[in-house]
């Protein structure tokens, strides 16, 4: 019986002392209160925690996280209301500090969020809030950074998801976006057709300055071609004139060599008069010896009859 409850506690024991180790996982911390007081933070690792004296108050993940809000109204300075919609990027940096240092952390940061972004977006108009997120964003997270420092929490980005103005808004900037496109379409479409009409220009103009370039060398090479031909033709007339002068030159020596009496070339001269009397000429020169001429005519006749 003795041995009984000596096993029977030494397995309580056992089971208190396994119960006291806690293992504290990566990217987590433990804050631990000692008779309901602040004790310790415990990082990642194996503690031994008293038993029945210390208690895990508050495991902490420090791994940075995302608060997504619902969309809150904010008034801009032109007096539009608008829906906007946030997404905030923190960290926890103090354990203490976010366990001790305010009540439901996640709604005190949407809560300062929301004024914070009221009071920004208050100071700007409606065109200026639309093309101005990178601004406002930078604003908001810098204001939170320092509020949240004292609840142990470090406030890496706020970004704006959603911009959301009135529907009547919305239609009227379609209308202008639609309206602008519809400009930009009609100033592309203008410079497209006017550098069309350019290089049509351009085109005709080379095309005509081609044309009168090709026209005028081929005047040149036709003038050429008239001249080589001209040249040709003076040269075989002046040829031609050559010929007949030596033949008439080589006649004449023939005759001179040849001694003729001055019957054979009054005989010639007749021959002459025969072609010049032709029917074609509408002259003849008779020459002035032209009895002596006959005389010799009559006296070739005599020959031949007596022949």
């Amino acid at each position: 019986m003795g041995y009984a409850i000596l096993i029977v506690l030494i397995i309580l024991v056992a089971l208190i002392l396994l119960s006291a180790i806690r293992i504290v996982p990566q990217a987590s911390v433990y804050v631990i209160e000692r008779l309901g007081s602040y004790s310790a933070t415990w990082e990642n690792g194996i503690h031994f925690k008293v038993p029945l004296i210390d208690k895990v108050a508050k495991k902490i993940n420090i791994k940075e996280q995302v608060a997504d809000f619902k969309p809150q109204p904010v008034i801009t300075k032109d007096n539009v209301t608008m829906q906007i919609d946030t997404v905030v990027f923190f960290q926890i940096t103090d354990g203490k500090l976010y366990a001790y240092g305010v009540d439901r952390p996640l709604s005190a940061i949407e809560n300062l969020t929301a004024t914070t972004l009221r009071n920004i977006v208050g100071d700007m108009e409606l065109d200026q809030t639309l093309t101005s997120r990178d601004v406002i964003n930078t604003k908001i997270t810098s204001i939170l950074d320092v509020a949240t420092d004292k609840w142990g929490i470090k406030v890496n980005r706020v970004e704006l998801k959603n911009i959301l103005p009135p529907r009547e808004i919305q239609d009227a900037m379609e209308k202008q976006m639609k309206a602008e496109r519809e400009r930009r379409e009609a100033i592309l479409r203008a410079e497209g057709e006017k550098r069309s009409a350019v290089l049509v220009a351009e085109g005709n103009k080379e095309s005509q300055i081609l044309r009168a370039e090709a026209e005028k060398q081929a005047a040149i090479l036709s003038a050429e071609a008239d001249k080589e031909a001209q040249v040709r033709r003076a040269q075989g007339e002046a040829e031609a004139i050559l010929l007949v002068q030596k033949a008439t030159a080589d006649g004449i020596k023939m005759l001179n060599e040849a001694a003729p009496t001055r019957q054979v070339l009054t005989l010639e001269s007749f021959k002459s008069l025969e072609k010049v009397a032709d029917g074609k000429a509408t002259k003849i020169i008779v020459p002035s010896d032209i009895q002596s001429m006959a005389g010799l005519a009559s006296s070739l006749k005599e020959i031949v009859v007596d022949k």
